[in-house]
């Protein structure tokens, strides 16, 4: 049994929150330049430069991609091998991500009460927790803050089973046309298939922290991430919304089992500053 102090996790937190809104993830801004290549719009190509110089000008700075820092999702894959010491484990990320957020000086986006009072916390707490156990005495943190404007724009719906792959494409392609420009073009598609209501809006979430190129393992799955992207780059929405070939970077879909009688389905968009970063403790 390995022993492990919260105050490495709290540590560990509070560097990651800074490092994901400060840094654009490598493979998103190699896809990005790739994509200056081939988009066929003259002003989508002036956005996705725009959009690579800022995220160059953030990583120079140390700066933020994006002046919404949204929220802190916080995944956690605990090793069933770890004793954890000196506190509790939802404490010491909470604290790690005040932490974060305050000497980061990173947009605090948290309010306590969601329609009553509607008070700030001052430092972005409470995070959102997902936490599995997992064999092995390693903790592995992801963090993956959430600005308001592509979460705005994702749609859950209970499907029948009946509805089978062409139901789950349609609703895919209408939740990304009804959001439009709004999540901030080109996004990331995350995509939960099955499970029940909150479990598929997991793991939409959860898909987008897959690097982009990184496909599901289960060649239909992929198959259908594959056909859902050359789709979504049709509708013409674009960079920013204003026109183009690049609407999106990736659709990434995960999936779980679910009843005989549901096909749940999920959408979680990620805009273009699709914010993640991990370590292993």
């Amino acid at each position: 049994m390995r022993e492990l102090d919260v105050k490495e996790i709290t540590a560990a937190v509070a560097k990651l929150c800074c490092d994901a809104c400060y840094y654009l993830p490598q493979d998103l801004l190699e896809h990005f330049k790739n994509c200056l290549q081939t988009e066929e719009s003259p002003l989508g190509q002036e956005i996705l430069g725009t959009i690579i110089e800022n995220a160059e000008l953030a990583k120079a700075k140390n700066v933020p991609l994006c002046q919404d820092t949204g929220l802190a999702v916080v995944f956690i894959e605990l090793g069933q091998e770890v004793h954890l010491t000196g506190g509790a484990l939802e404490e010491a990320i909470h604290a790690g991500v005040a932490e974060g957020y305050v000497k980061g000086y990173l947009r605090k986006s948290s309010v306590d009460d969601p329609l009553f009072d509607r008070k700030n916390t001052q430092d972005n707490t409470p995070a959102i927790i997902h936490t599995r156990i997992v064999p092995g005495d390693k903790v592995k943190i992801t963090i993956a803050p959430k600005g308001c404007g592509s979460e705005n724009m994702g749609a859950m719906k209970m499907l029948k089973p009946a509805d089978g792959v062409d139901g789950v494409i349609k609703f895919v392609l209408d939740t990304v046309r009804s959001a439009g420009p709004n999540p901030c073009p080109p996004v990331t598609v995350g995509v939960g298939i099955g499970g029940n209501m909150e479990r598929c809006a997991e793991l939409a979430k959860y898909s987008l922290t897959r690097p982009i190129g990184e496909h599901n393992s289960d060649e239909r799955y992929a198959k259908l991430e594959a056909e859902l992207l050359e789709r979504i780059n049709k509708t013409g929405i674009g960079p920013a919304g204003l026109g183009g070939t690049t609407t999106a970077a990736a659709v990434n879909i995960e999936y779980a089992p679910t009843h005989i009688g549901a096909l749940p389905v999920a959408v979680n968009l990620n805009c273009h500053a699709a914010r993640r970063a991990s370590t292993v403790l």
